[in-house]
């Protein structure tokens, strides 16, 4: 069967590429404005990928399937083409659930902040057992190198988003995957472009809830209190919880890089390990609880945390040129900026850190979170905005409220000199985005490089 994915290289549909590729489909696929590391690994697997959107693809690569993306809506002449046509279309979500997690033992993560790197440390324990999972995860860790694959029955990974599954069904795309184990990480509004209110999202987190049989396993953030109040709406599964409760932390670390694992009052052993901050450990004690409940000793598992490599884009170190150092990050929620600078502070300490911050999700663009962005800056000793063109709102303010650290730059020249002016031997520099950025990374580094030799 051959396979055209419209919307490939987002991180959730490019691991259906993979996934499709894996179980012996031929698979093609479109988008725009691609960039790594998701169009790398789609280009090292062979898939064919057409740049934009144009009908004639259709005709070209005659597909058998098309699975569409969630990026992709009426009155784009594809998808009037594939309606008009009467062709054979689906959503990834339901490709997923349909071709690869039928009989499964599906472990979800959900959750609004820590979905990837949960995943990936869940995925990595599963692995180090040897009990080889599947998974499909919204970006790459390191310790696999890709975001998905088949692996071997029974045990399947999946990051279960809460964005709507595509055009023509707008249910969060998790209540298409029905876990055994299901973990939730924690609950706040974003994604203002599809969800009215926080009660919104409660409610598609309550019909996945819903979908989670009496013989499995919920793993919920004891912490959380929008999360406390979709359990209160009705629960018919057993319930454990990290941070407060069933799973907790002692004698941690100020940088997150060392704790005591505790289960049920009883010390576990001791975590020694390599990511950063408070948010990763409750991370890490969610991924030791189902991989629990999916028969991993927790001793076996705690020895898995000390060899996990990150992720890629979750404060990933690109480079250190003539002493500045460049991180990646995909943080772009005022929470997730806060924690990721927070981790960092503790483990650089008194070195400068300056956080250069692309606001481009579509929550970010309507402005939402103006009046909580200055305050998620705070620990950092520079910020630089950069005002993208399609940006809806004025981030003057919140420059303006970091005083003098603050600066906003309508260009990607002039960000990348806005941060070579501030960077000096030690500085750190935190470049957060959910997008590709231009290749800022790269392009900051050739810079760093050239004045270093100059």
């Amino acid at each position: 069967m051959h396979i055209h994915i419209l919307g490939i290289c987002g991180t959730f549909m490019a691991g259906v590429a993979l996934l499709a590729r894996a179980a012996g489909h031929a698979v093609s696929g479109c988008d725009a404005g691609v960039y790594p590391p998701m169009s790398t690994q789609l280009a090292e697997a062979g898939i064919a990928l057409r740049e934009g959107y144009d009908p004639e693809q259709l005709a070209e690569f005659k597909p058998d399937m098309i699975v569409v993306g969630n990026v992709m809506s009426r009155g784009r002449p594809l998808i009037e083409a594939m309606l008009d046509r009467d062709l054979p279309y689906t959503s990834g979500p339901a490709w997923l659930a349909e071709h690869v997690l039928r009989d499964r033992h599906v472990l979800a993560v959900a959750g609004t902040h820590g979905k990837t790197s949960t995943s990936s440390l869940l995925a990595w324990i599963l692995e180090a057992a040897g009990r080889e999972p599947g998974f499909l995860i919204g970006g790459i860790p390191a310790n696999f190198g890709q975001s998905a694959r088949l692996g071997r029955a029974p045990l399947f990974v999946v990051e279960a988003d809460e964005y709507d599954t595509a055009f023509f069904d707008k249910r969060s795309k998790f209540v298409h995957y029905r876990p055994r184990t299901l973990i939730l990480n924690n609950l706040e509004f974003d994604h203002a472009d599809i969800f009215p209110d926080l009660a919104a999202i409660q409610r598609q987190f309550h019909h996945l809830l819903r979908t989670v049989p009496g013989a499995g396993l919920i793993v919920a953030n004891g912490q959380d209190r929008h999360l406390a109040a979709v359990l209160e709406m009705g629960c018919w599964t057993p319930v454990e919880r990290f941070g407060i409760g069933d799973w907790e932390a002692r004698d941690s670390a100020a940088d997150g890089g060392s704790f005591e694992v505790v289960y049920r009052g009883a010390a576990q052993g001791r975590v020694e390990w390599g990511q950063l901050g408070p948010h990763n450990v409750c991370n890490a004690l969610a991924a030791l609880a189902a991989a629990h409940h999916a028969g991993v000793p927790v001793a076996e598992a705690i020895a898995a945390l000390a060899r996990f490599e990150g992720v890629k884009r979750r404060l990933e170190a690109r480079g250190t040129v003539n002493g500045v150092t460049v991180y990646d990050d995909f943080a772009h929620h005022p929470t997730a900026i806060a924690t990721t600078l927070a981790g960092l502070r503790a483990r650089v300490g008194d070195r400068p850190i300056i956080a250069v911050l692309e606001p481009r999700s579509n929550t970010m663009k309507l402005g939402v979170f103006k009046d909580t962005l200055a305050p998620a800056l705070a620990a950092a000793d520079a910020v630089v905005l950069y005002r993208a063109p399609d940006l809806g709102w004025d981030l003057s303010a919140v420059a303006a409220a970091l005083g003098s650290r603050g600066q906003v730059c309508g260009t990607l020249d002039e960000t990348l000199a806005a941060i070579r002016r501030r960077a000096a031997p030690g500085s750190q520099v935190l470049i957060m985005s959910n997008g590709g950025f231009g290749g800022i990374h790269e392009r900051l580094l050739q810079a760093l490089g050239k004045a270093a030799t100059g």
